[in-house]
């Protein structure tokens, strides 16, 4: 008789190191080698620390947590970070990456106002995709909204899958913010998905970030279909601390996001016992 067992993907499941925010990238460390999580996803961004190679390698080696992923500086807050060039940015992105041992460098799509950019921008990430190993892994995005009206903020398209690229990121909190349909736009980006970033929402207009199960978004599914699928990329935790009375409430938050998501990533598979 074959029995249920339980199967674990190799999908890993990581720590965005923005998950700690306002607390710091060495917090993030400390976070994810005490939760058990498999890495850590560093966001780039104004934070000295997480702009140093030499620093950040120091910390997965004292915690023992390797990094994952490198998000490049895209935010409007890190505009001048790593150069004003986008570029210039992606370059040193996939250098970092390259030199922490890192798989996925995590990019979004440019702003409309960045013309050139924009306008150069899927033919350069599959020109640059073909000078490494690394995943240059393009993240769905969303139009800006106030009350009534909306400002589509980014070129080619905030709906990455209307363009071609090699890799995705899908994010359900930024699908959740676009109100579109996560599940639907997971089929679109087939197995060009290469990276997904973990967190919930529940429609708003502002980028929620929510924990995983405290939204209306299809998390559970989506990890079910991964673990189904075979999927073997991360899956990041990236999710909004801000309003964390204290650093336990944080942590704690960041223990829940982790315990979902692997429940949901194992899957029951009938094997015959031997």
């Amino acid at each position: 008789m074959a029995e249920p067992v339980v199967r674990i993907p190799d999908a890993k499941v990581a720590l965005s190191t923005a998950s700690v925010y306002p607390e710091s990238t060495a917090t993030a460390f400390e976070i994810a080698a005490r939760l058990g999580y498999d890495g850590v996803e560093v966001m780039v961004w104004n934070d000295p620390v997480s702009q140093d190679i030499d620093a950040l390698r120091r910390l997965s080696d004292y915690h023992q947590v390797p990094i994952l992923a490198v998000h490049a500086p895209c935010l409007l807050i890190t505009q001048r970070v790593w150069s004003t060039d986008p570029w210039v940015k992606l370059q040193r992105a996939r250098a970092a990456a390259e030199k922490l041992g890192a798989t996925t460098v995590v990019v979004h799509p440019p702003f409309r106002w960045q013309r050139q950019y924009a306008r150069d921008f899927v033919q350069g990430i599959w020109r640059m995709a073909n000078e490494t190993d690394v995943r240059f892994a393009v993240e769905n995005m969303y139009p800006w909204r106030y009350r009534d009206r909306e400002m589509l903020a980014y070129a080619p398209d905030w709906d990455v899958t209307k363009d071609d690229y090699r890799h995705f990121t899908i994010d359900l909190s930024h699908a959740s913010t676009a109100r579109t349909d996560a599940i639907h736009m997971l089929d679109r980006m087939g197995d060009r998905l290469g990276h997904v970033h973990l967190a919930d929402g529940n429609g708003s207009a502002k980028d929620e970030h929510l924990v995983p199960g405290r939204g209306s978004q299809p998390c559970a599914e989506l990890l079910e279909r991964l673990a189904l699928s075979g999927f073997d990329g991360h899956v990041v935790i990236e999710v909004n601390t801000r309003r964390a009375m204290s650093s336990a409430e944080r942590e704690a938050d960041l223990a829940e996001a982790l315990a979902f998501t692997r429940l949901h990533l194992a899957s029951a598979a009938r094997v015959p016992r031997r």
